[in-house]
C-alpha cells in the first residue's frame, strides 16, 4: 500500500531526487527515475520529474517499495550506539549552522550498493538537540579522510551550497605521491569524464570532451625524488579529480591503485595499500558572517608516513596569497 508523506518545514525547498535521497537512502536513482516515469511517485496528485522543486506543506505518494528501502525515520532506532559514539566523536568544529567531522578513511558519506553504514544514515546522531536533521553539503571518497561539512538547518544548507556553487570557498587537501612533480608548483588544468568499471564502479578519465576540471598544486616537501608531500587545493569538484590529476602529471597518490597502478604502491609495505589522500582544511563563509576555518588532523596511516619520513605536520597554508583564476 502506498504512503502519502507531507514535506516538512525542517526540508526547505529541494529537489525531489535529493527528498528521495534524503528520506529513502536505500533508494538507487535508478529505480527512483522508473517509479517517476511510470507515474508511481506522485506530488500533490501529479506526475513529476526527479529536478521538479518540492517544499513544505507539499503532499509526495510513495509507493509500496522493498524491504530494505526502509525510510529514514524507520532506520533510526537501529543505529548502533557505538556508531552515534563514534561520529560525535568525529566532531570537530560545532556551532548553530555548521557541524565539521573528520571523516576516517573507509567511512563512505552516503549509502550505496555494499555500503550499510555511512555518515548520511547516522546523521540523526549529530542533532545535538535540534529539531532538523543535519545536511550533508559536501562529499569526500570513502577512502580520502578529513574535513567534511555539515549544515544543521535548511537555510545553512541552502547558504553553504551556495557557497561551494560559487566558488568562495578554499579546500585544502594534503597527498603522499610517488616521484617529484615538475614543475613543483602549477596548475592541473585537464577536463574529466566518467567511466565505469563493472559492478557500478566509477573510473574517471581525461577527456577534452568532459566536464572541466583545475586544480592548483606545489610541493611542501619531499623524501628525493622518490616520495612527495603535495598541497594541492580544487578549483572544481569533479569524482576523483585529486586522484585522476595527480596520475595524470605523472605522481600518483601512494596507495591509489586504481589510477596509479604498480607505482602507487612505490615503497612496497602494508601502509601503501591505503590511500594518502586528506583534505586538510577547509575555509567557507558563514552564515553568521566572517568565514569558517577549520583543520583536520591526519589519520594515523597518514601521520605514521609523516613521521617515518621527516615530514613537518604543522606547515603553513601554501596557497594563502595565491591568486586563483577559474
Amino acid at each position: 500500500m502506498s504512503d502519502t508523506i507531507t514535506v516538512g518545514e525542517a526540508d526547505g525547498t529541494l529537489r525531489l531526487d535529493r527528498w528521495f535521497r534524503r528520506h529513502y537512502p536505500g533508494l538507487t536513482h535508478g529505480r527512483l527515475e522508473k517509479l517517476l516515469r511510470t507515474g508511481q511517485v506522485r506530488v500533490d496528485g501529479k506526475k513529476a520529474k526527479s529536478g521538479d522543486r518540492v517544499s513544505s506543506g507539499m503532499a509526495i505518494r510513495v509507493p509500496p517499495l522493498a524491504d530494505d528501502i526502509a525510510p529514514v525515520a524507520a532506520r533510526e532506532s537501529r543505529i548502533r550506539p557505538q556508531d552515534e559514539a563514534l561520529l560525535r566523536d568525529l566532531v570537530i568544529h560545532l556551532d548553530d549552522a555548521a557541524i565539521v567531522i573528520n571523516k576516517p578513511p573507509g567511512l563512505a558519506v552516503q549509502g550505496g550498493s555494499g555500503t550499510a553504514r555511512h555518515v548520511d544514515g547516522l546523521l540523526d546522531t549529530l542533532r545535538f538537540g535540534s529539531a532538523e536533521r543535519p545536511r550533508l553539503v559536501h562529499r569526500l571518497d570513502k577512502d580520502t579522510s578529513g574535513v567534511l561539512l555539515i549544515a544543521r538547518t535548511a537555510s545553512a544548507a541552502a547558504f553553504f551550497t551556495r557557497a561551494f556553487r560559487d566558488k568562495t570557498t578554499r579546500k585544502v587537501y594534503w597527498a603522499l605521491v610517488a616521484g617529484l612533480p615538475q614543475p613543483e608548483r602549477g596548475r592541473i588544468d585537464i577536463s574529466l569524464a566518467k567511466g565505469v568499471l563493472g559492478r557500478g564502479r566509477e573510473r574517471v578519465h581525461a577527456d577534452d570532451d568532459g566536464k572541466d576540471a583545475v586544480t592548483y598544486y606545489t610541493v611542501v616537501d619531499a623524501a628525493g625524488d622518490r616520495i612527495t608531500w603535495l598541497a594541492l587545493l580544487p578549483l572544481t569538484g569533479r569524482t576523483h579529480q585529486l586522484r585522476a590529476h595527480c596520475a595524470a602529471i605523472g605522481t600518483p597518490i601512494l596507495g591509489d591503485g586504481k589510477y596509479g597502478g604498480a607505482a602507487a604502491h612505490t615503497l612496497g609495505n602494508a601502509a601503501m595499500h591505503r590511500l594518502h589522500l586528506h583534505a586538510r582544511s577547509l575555509a567557507i563563509p558563514h552564515p553568521a558572517g566572517a568565514t569558517l576555518r577549520v583543520t583536520a588532523p591526519l589519520p594515523p596511516h597518514m601521520e605514521r608516513m609523516w613521521e617515518f619520513l621527516g615530514f613537518a605536520a604543522d606547515a603553513p597554508d601554501p596557497f594563502a596569497e595565491l591568486e586563483l583564476s577559474p
